[in-house]
């Protein structure tokens, strides 16, 4: 178990993010929790998935799901949005809903950045910035 790793309920759906990493097992339901690993290899059937870097209008960095952008519907939707430094020291976290663009405004940059975003559908995708 590592620093802001993610482990999944598979009986209720909690997700949990490790802030301080200690011994032991994650437990949910009576059961043990399940790391999740992120997908980063674009599939043929999930191009909206994968977290992309771009600059806005006001040449801000963003990170957005998709070259296309991702749905936001109802029934499929990105939860969130994570950007973490390469070093683990700086985390920050966007939470969607449906309707919202699914898109994240880098205030800092911290150089190379790992980004993650969670579909409610689809799982845990991350891309990195160059």
């Amino acid at each position: 178990m590592e620093k802001l790793d993610l482990y999944r309920c598979e009986i209720c759906g909690n997700l949990v993010e490790v802030i301080i990493p200690g011994g032991g097992e994650l437990v949910c339901c009576g059961e043990p929790m399940h790391h999740i690993e992120g997908k980063n290899k674009e599939e043929m059937s999930m191009e909206k998935h994968l977290p992309v870097f771009v600059k806005n209008d006001d040449n801000k960095s963003i990170v957005r799901v998709g070259k296309e952008l991702h749905p936001m519907d109802e029934g499929h939707y990105i939860m969130f949005i994570e950007t973490i430094s390469e070093d683990k020291k700086d985390a920050h976290l966007h939470y969607l809903s449906p309707g919202d663009k699914p898109e994240m405004i880098l205030e800092e940059k911290f150089g190379k950045v790992l980004a993650r975003e969670f579909c409610n559908l689809h799982g845990l995708w991350e891309g990195e910035s160059d």
